[in-house]
């Protein structure tokens, strides 16, 4: 699924997107990929969490990157794969 997430005439990357557990059931799909501009990940997420209705807020999650942890203060670039990973409940 594609999805564009622009407000400004600012450069557009496309992100691929995968989402587990809680995002997951609350975006009702796994993965999909978003055309945004925003200037870093936190703005990205908040747009993604404004759109979705999603129930978390980006401190309670894990920003991976293109397989490594990242900060949210950082800016997107076109083509990165982003992973948000929720708190696992667990004994």
């Amino acid at each position: 699924m594609q999805l564009e997430l622009s407000k400004r005439n600012a450069m557009k990357k496309t992100i691929s997107v995968e989402y587990f557990t809680l995002l997951r059931d609350e975006r009702g799909e796994s993965k999909e990929t978003v055309t945004t501009d925003a200037e870093t990940y936190q703005e990205f997420y908040d747009a993604l969490r404004a759109q979705h209705g999603f129930s978390l807020d980006s401190e309670r999650l894990m920003l991976i990157v293109n397989n490594s942890p990242s900060e949210w203060d950082e800016s997107p670039g076109d083509g990165d794969k982003v992973v948000f990973i929720p708190p696992i409940a667990g004994g």
